[in-house]
């Protein structure tokens, strides 16, 4: 065998390797160091037999505890909702009206409604339910298609807007005036600046006065006489500064021309009755509920 080296300025054996010049030596690691190592390779083994550590194919090894983080947070959710369903069964067994009158009541159903509403409506309507122009309403102001009241915002929740999978769903067509060649493009831009007029916005006086005509004959059965709508029929109030497609002459004239509508999907079936009522407390509260 051959006899190591032994490095002349440190005084100790060299392993044999060397390269560019460099020769390794022969240090031994800490016996603290390896103590820990040990103690931690140690652990491992152990860790490995009583918990889930190797991942498989489809899953992982579990363990001989069983043990998983994610068990533990599924318990921990499984026992808030248990802790919830007090105050949910009470929900479900008190009037919209009456959720209001009690104060531990309405806490719960306001926390839960806007729990749910981030949940299932804040991807149209907003995190602050301020809506979108293009058919998404703001639900924090007075202007109410279908109605404000806590009955009235229940049974839209439930049922929806313009959809195939409730038959109760809310219904209002507005007629494509110009597409289907009901009214003459000129009449539709005179109609245009008289809705302007109704809010004090008309650029036309002319126009906006021979578009009252057209408004009185082809607008006013549904929109009013002037012009502030009704939830009986989902009109929208045209004389206000609340505009769901644009409130300039060329948005009015394309809405009159080929009318955008709306679709929103029911969600009695989706989220349960007690979850309606939670939701439908919440959007009341936000400032605009009638």
């Amino acid at each position: 065998m051959a006899q190591k080296k032994v490095d002349e300025l440190t005084g100790v054996e060299d392993t044999g390797h060397e390269y560019d010049g460099i020769t390794e030596l022969n240090n031994p690691l800490p016996q603290w160091w390896l103590t820990i190592f040990y103690v931690c390779v140690a652990w491992a083994l152990v860790y490995t037999i009583f918990y889930p550590a190797w991942p498989m194919i489809s899953e992982n090894t579990r363990g001989v505890l069983g043990y998983s983080t994610r068990g533990e947070v599924a318990e921990r959710i499984a026992e808030h909702t248990e802790g919830q369903a007090v105050w949910r069964d009470r929900i479900a067994e008190t009037e919209l009206a009456d959720i209001r009158s009690d104060p531990d009541l309405l806490a719960f159903a306001l926390a839960s409604g806007a729990a749910n509403f981030a949940l299932n409506c804040s991807q149209c309507h907003g995190a602050g339910a301020a809506g979108n122009t293009g058919g998404f309403p703001n639900l924090n102001d007075d202007d109410w298609i279908w109605g404000g009241d806590l009955d009235a915002i229940y049974t839209t929740i439930s049922h929806g807007v313009r959809n195939e999978a409730d038959e109760d769903a809310r219904l209002s067509m507005m007629p494509a005036f110009g597409a289907e060649e009901l009214l003459e493009p000129a009449e539709i831009v005179d109609v245009a600046q008289h809705v302007l007029s109704l809010s004090g916005r008309a650029e036309d006086a002319a126009a906006a006065e021979r578009g009252a005509v057209v408004f009185e004959e082809n607008c006013a059965a549904c929109h009013g006489e002037e012009g502030l709508g009704g939830p009986e029929l989902g009109a929208p109030n045209l004389a206000d500064a609340i505009w769901l497609y644009g409130d300039q002459a060329e948005n009015i004239v394309a809405q009159v021309h080929n009318p955008r509508h709306g679709v929103m999907p029911p969600w009695i079936d989706r989220l349960g009755e007690t979850a309606v009522k939670e939701l439908a407390v919440y959007v009341h509260s936000l400032g605009g509920g009638q």
